[in-house]
C-alpha cells in the first residue's frame, strides 16, 4: 500500500527561534520538535523561552528531544517547557519509556533501523517510532539512510521517516510503500542556520505533500 500523503504527518524538528517557531505554527505542521540535547547546535535552552512554547496552539504536539537523560529529568524539563510529547534519541530502556508514558507524555523512541532488532519491547509505550540516519552526534546530520531498509520493520507501531529530507524529496517519498509509514521528521535541510527554519522553503514543501 502507498502512504496517502494527504494524511502524512509533519514534524519540524530543532526550533531555535521564537518568530520563526510562531510562523511556522501557522503552516499545516502538526509536531515541532524542541532539542533538550547540550551537545545539538539546536539546543534550545536560552534560545526559546516556555512561555512562547505554552503559546502555542493546542493542535500542535509540541516534541522534546532528550539523549540519554533519567525520566525525572526529563519529566522536570518537560513541565517546565510545556512539552506534550517527548521523543527518545539514545539507548534509552523500555522501562524509561513506560515511566514517562505513565506521567501522561506522548512518546516517540528513534531506532536505527539496521540494527533495530528489539523493537517489540518499545512497542507497548510508544505512539510512534522514528527511524534516523545513525550519528554519534544523535541526529541532525542531513544524511539519508537506505529507504529500503523500511521493509525490515514489520511491527505495528506507526514510525516517522527522518534523515536529512530535503525540499526535492517530494516524489520521492510519494513511491513510498509502508502500512505503518505515519509521516516525516524533517530539519536541518530547510535552514539558513542550526535552529533557524526558512519559511518559505518549509511552506512550498508541506503543499507539496499534504495536498
Amino acid at each position: 500500500m502507498t502512504i496517502d500523503l494527504m494524511t502524512t504527518l509533519v514534524k519540524i524538528c530543532g526550533m531555535g527561534d521564537t518568530a520563526i517557531m510562531h510562523q511556522l505554527a501557522k503552516l499545516s505542521v502538526d509536531m515541532l520538535g524542541f532539542i533538550f540535547y547540550p551537545r545539538s547546535p539546536r539546543y534550545v535552552v536560552g534560545k526559546i523561552e516556555p512561555e512562547e512554547i505554552a503559546k502555542l496552539p493546542s493542535n500542535i504536539l509540541k516534541v522534546g528531544v532528550f539523549v540519554n537523560e533519567t525520566a525525572e529529568e526529563i519529566e522536570t524539563i518537560a513541565r517546565l517547557f510545556h512539552l506534550n510529547c517527548i521523543q527518545l534519541h539514545g539507548s534509552e530502556s523500555p522501562e524509561t519509556c513506560q515511566k514517562l508514558k505513565s506521567k501522561g507524555f506522548q512518546i516517540i523512541k528513534a531506532f536505527n533501523l539496521a540494527k533495530m532488532n528489539n523493537y517489540e519491547e518499545y512497542a507497548p509505550f510508544c505512539e510512534y517510532f522514528l527511524f534516523d540516519t545513525p550519528s554519534e552526534k544523535h541526529g541532525g546530520t542531513g544524511a539519508k539512510f537506505d529507504w529500503s531498509l523500511l521493509k525490515n520493520y514489520t511491527g505495528s507501531t506507526p514510525f516517522l521517516l527522518s534523515g536529512g529530507i530535503g525540499p526535492n524529496d517530494a516524489e520521492e517519498l510519494q513511491q513510498i510503500k509502508h502500512p505503518q509509514m505515519a509521516g516525516i521528521d524533517i530539519n536541518s535541510k530547510f535552514e539558513v542556520e542550526p535552529g533557524r527554519k526558512d519559511t518559505s522553503l518549509l511552506s512550498g514543501f508541506i503543499n507539496k505533500i499534504k495536498h
